[in-house]
């Protein structure tokens, strides 16, 4: 079955480009044609490469990695927000600190001072043992971490691939993840470089509808591959993984493809009863046939016992 159909594609506007003045000519392999001074990207292309991006992202999942959503963009900030939220993976929609990959050390100091902030009451004055216009620039220092390093909040380590929406924007955060060999799973605008991009995805990367349905798209890869994940986990141990629980997406998931197990287990005794039944039949006749055997048998002794 399909990731994505080519319908949805085009529903979303995946298709437009940039104009044919603004163009990175490293594109042209990826451009089916040209209206009205637009672009129009390849979409059977766009396709073959989606379900590459997506199997990739699964994998690296499944395996224990985790994938960074990237996108500062207004069209893109609260698609980011959300998909990364719904599958537990971090995100950075605000602002592109300079770093954050490549220094992670002094950043993670960053999130262990916002956790420090995040411990102090700011309504109750009296029991913080600070001054009000000591509790206020702390505030402001809080606001402005949770603005920046809020959707970072929990990463302990560098991720193991970054999701970006539009690479000319997030140049800085392109050029980290390279610097570190990272994976980079990106939209494909036709004013983009493909040559910075490991697993690529040609599409529009200014329009909200494109970007919410592809970046839905490797949430769904990321949430197949924290269930694989889980799955192998159980395997392991013969029981559920005692990690951290599953979100509740995950469990409906998980309760479904026991459903449907439990439905099988059951549909499989049901048919073999039949079958059983038939057999005790044939297996009768048989019994009744051995015992005229057996009373000749019986008979015989007693016949000589009378001759003598």
């Amino acid at each position: 079955m399909a990731v994505v159909t080519m319908r949805e594609l085009l529903e979303s506007g995946v298709h437009f480009g940039h104009q044919t003045r603004r163009w990175n000519p490293k594109m042209k392999r990826f451009i089916f044609t040209e209206r009205n001074g637009i672009y129009i990207i390849d979409l059977l292309q766009s396709l073959s490469y989606i379900d590459r991006a997506y199997e990739f992202v699964k994998e690296t999942v499944a395996h224990g990695g985790t994938v960074m959503f990237v996108g500062t963009k207004k069209q893109a900030q609260e698609a980011i927000a959300e998909q990364a939220t719904r599958v537990g993976m971090p995100y950075v929609n605000q602002r592109w600190l300079g770093g954050m990959l490549t220094n992670f050390s002094t950043v993670y100091k960053r999130l262990q001072r916002l956790k420090e902030l995040e411990q102090i009451d700011f309504e109750d004055v009296a029991a913080s043992g600070l001054t009000k216009k000591e509790l206020l620039v702390l505030s402001r220092e809080k606001a402005k971490l949770e603005k920046t390093l809020g959707g970072i909040r929990e990463m302990q380590k560098v991720p193991s691939a970054v999701w970006i929406v539009d690479t000319k924007k997030e140049h800085i955060a392109v050029g980290e993840a390279r610097k570190l060999n990272i994976p980079v799973v990106a939209i494909l605008d036709t004013n983009c470089d493909p040559d910075e991009v490991d697993y690529k995805i040609p599409g529009n990367d200014d329009a909200i509808r494109s970007v919410t349905l592809l970046t839905r798209v490797i949430a769904d890869a990321v949430a197949e591959g924290l269930i694989s994940r889980s799955g192998v986990a159980a395997e392991a141990k013969g029981e559920k993984a005692a990690g951290e629980p599953l979100a509740e997406w995950e469990r409906d998931l998980l309760e479904g493809g026991e459903k449907k197990a439990e439905e099988k287990a059951e549909e499989a005794p049901a048919a073999e009863a039949p079958a059983a039944e038939a057999e005790k039949p044939a297996e009768a006749p048989a019994a009744e046939a051995e015992k005229p055997a057996e009373a000749p048998a019986a008979e015989a002794p007693a016949a000589d016992a009378e001759q003598a």
